[in-house]
């Protein structure tokens, strides 16, 4: 934090941090104008700008120390609630996201690597905790992908955004849909991003009518992905919790992750 405010007090800016997992993001304000400022985002957001995913994406400065800092217009709204992840809207957002080739050869441009199934279990287990690296029933989940990994390769690969939750979605006042924190955007399968909503916001009995919502066409092999990617989120969200001490979350996700295995 401290490049950032010896930079911003040099600059004239006044500085509000924001929400936010990496501690990054601040309010700018400088005489009348406000900004979002962000340290290091991703160079991908001025394509993400372009379409009109995230907010206008103002200015791009690199500064002695190497860091790069963005503007993006500051805009009033707030973020979605976790029974609105399930509406049409997010769903044309992401088919917006995941269909784009202008994205996608804009991303393959910057040499963002491949996420093949292979590469998300290997992101599992580092740093992975030994409880977790333990846990008899996290183990037959990390069985079961493994073993089926030879059905879920060869997958159609689109840009991705990582890190689906409701609090990169922001909603301006006038009703625009955003997306933002793009730090983990990755050229991946799209049902990575679609079963990572689907295991934190919507129930199992809902999954098959919210996909084919986003057109997704069920076949058997279609169906298998979607069993493969929801548990491999479900060990994200596992880890992700138990790190955090959020041990209750951390439950509901063993919890589904065993209905998923069982009935799926």
């Amino acid at each position: 934090m401290k490049k950032m405010d010896v930079y911003m007090d040099y600059s004239g800016w006044e500085l509000e941090p924001v929400g936010g997992d990496t501690g990054q993001a601040y309010k700018g304000t400088k005489d009348q104008e406000r900004v979002f400022l962000k340290r290091n985002s991703s160079p991908f957001l001025a394509a993400l700008s372009a379409e009109g995913i995230t907010p206008k994406l103002i200015w791009t400065k690199r500064v002695g120390n190497g860091d790069v800092i963005t503007a993006q217009e500051w805009l009033t709204g707030r973020v979605l609630s976790s029974d609105e992840m399930s509406s049409t809207e997010v769903i044309n957002l992401l088919q917006q996201i995941h269909h784009s080739a202008t994205l996608y050869n804009m991303l393959t441009r910057i040499s963002c690597e491949e996420y093949i199934p292979e590469r998300f279990l290997v992101e599992y287990f580092e740093d992975l905790h030994v409880a977790l690296r333990e846990n008899y029933f996290l183990n037959t989940v990390v069985d079961y992908l493994s073993e089926n990994l030879p059905f879920v390769s060869k997958g159609d690969m689109t840009v991705c955004h990582g890190d689906l939750n409701r609090r990169n979605f922001f909603k301006e006042d006038n009703g625009r849909l955003y997306l933002v924190d793009w730090e983990m955007v990755r050229l991946a399968e799209p049902l990575s991003d679609l079963t990572m909503v689907m295991v934190q916001y919507i129930e199992p009995s809902q999954w098959n009518e919210w996909l084919e919502c986003y057109g997704v066409k069920f076949s058997k092999n279609v169906h298998h992905r979607v069993k493969w990617y929801s548990l491999m989120n479900c060990l994200f969200l596992i880890k992700k919790n138990y790190y955090e001490e959020k041990f209750q979350e951390m439950n509901q996700k063993i919890t589904l992750a065993k209905y998923i295995l069982a009935n799926y």
